[in-house]
């Protein structure tokens, strides 16, 4: 019966290290999400914006030849595209790093 137990807790203990192994694989894969930026570009790079991974938009660049005063409306279609771009450029980047423990998190993240 003392095997039993010894087995048990050595396969118990290797369980816990691969635990703290794959959550803390699990924080860098968070933590370069986080420090990544990604960059949406539409109309030929005439308009981008560049958001991190945290979703958190740090730069926009607009080329003048985009901007018309007599078409604000499509102007601001553009702007919209280019964070809809860089957004789902985030997203893919987090299926990426954080796929793998999507069941750890419930499912998402």
């Amino acid at each position: 019966m003392g095997k039993f137990n010894g087995g048990f807790g050595g396969n118990m203990q290797s369980l816990m290290k691969q635990a703290q192994k794959m959550q803390q694989d699990m924080q860098n894969a968070q933590a370069k999400l986080m420090e990544s930026e990604v960059t949406g570009t539409v109309a030929g790079g005439l308009v981008e914006v560049t958001m991190t991974g945290a979703k958190t938009i740090t730069a926009i660049k607009i080329k003048p030849e985009i901007v018309d005063a007599e078409d604000v409306e499509m102007f601001e279609d553009t702007l919209l595209a280019a964070i809809g771009d860089a957004t789902a450029q985030v997203e893919k980047l987090s299926e990426e790093l954080m796929g793998p423990y999507a069941s750890l998190m419930g499912g998402g993240f």
